[in-house]
């Protein structure tokens, strides 16, 4: 068995249920967590811990157009794209943070967080940040990555805490990036780092 493979099994045993687990494919991603993946007008926010509960947020022409606004500096390079696509990312929790009542979500939040219904774990927010990569891509403004579906870290057996992030894959090299919203607090933009880089840490 390949270590992501082992990684996986081995984060859906300690959560106790098969949505914990990174998904092999975007597809994968949401029918895990029985979620619908987002169009560029709705999107389905996890939170709650283990996507326990679900939000679903109209996406409207301002949206759009503000997020087109966030994108364009990355045309520039794939580091500006991932640059960009970090505002993005802090820019959509605030917007979806008052409707799902996320607005007072903790870094690295877990099952035994105060008032989980406004928390995310890691399955949370490598769901609602791989929505929110799916809706840049579904609305034209990747010109350098393309999304794939959550990664997975954590070992029983050297004692590393289980752990999910987003993923993109520089279509110019091949080098995929963590985009790990789960170490920030609400509003604050995501650890963007390479995936290798990112499966080595605790």
């Amino acid at each position: 068995m390949s270590r992501r493979a082992i990684s996986l099994v081995m984060l859906a045993a300690l959560c106790g249920a098969p949505s914990c687990a990174g998904a092999l494919t975007v597809a994968e991603a949401y029918t895990s967590v029985s979620l619908s993946p987002p169009t560029t007008t709705l999107v389905i926010i996890c939170h709650g811990i283990g996507c326990q509960l679900r939000t679903a947020i109209g996406l409207t022409a301002g949206d759009r157009a503000r997020l087109a606004e966030l994108l364009a500096p990355g045309r520039a390079s794939a580091a500006a794209e991932r640059s960009a696509v970090a505002a993005a990312a802090a820019w959509f929790d605030k917007r979806v943070g008052p409707a799902a009542g996320t607005t007072h979500r903790l870094a690295r939040a877990h099952a035994s967080a105060p008032e989980t219904a406004g928390q995310m774990d890691c399955i949370d927010t490598s769901r609602n940040t791989t929505s929110l990569l799916l809706i840049l891509e579904q609305l034209h403004l990747l010109h350098h990555h393309k999304v794939e579906g959550p990664e997975a870290r954590g070992y029983v057996i050297n004692l590393v805490g289980p752990h999910a992030t987003a993923v993109l894959t520089d279509i110019h090299t091949g080098r995929q990036w963590a985009v790990d919203s789960w170490t920030h607090k609400y509003g604050e933009r995501p650890d963007i780092m390479l995936l290798d880089e990112w499966m080595k840490k605790e």
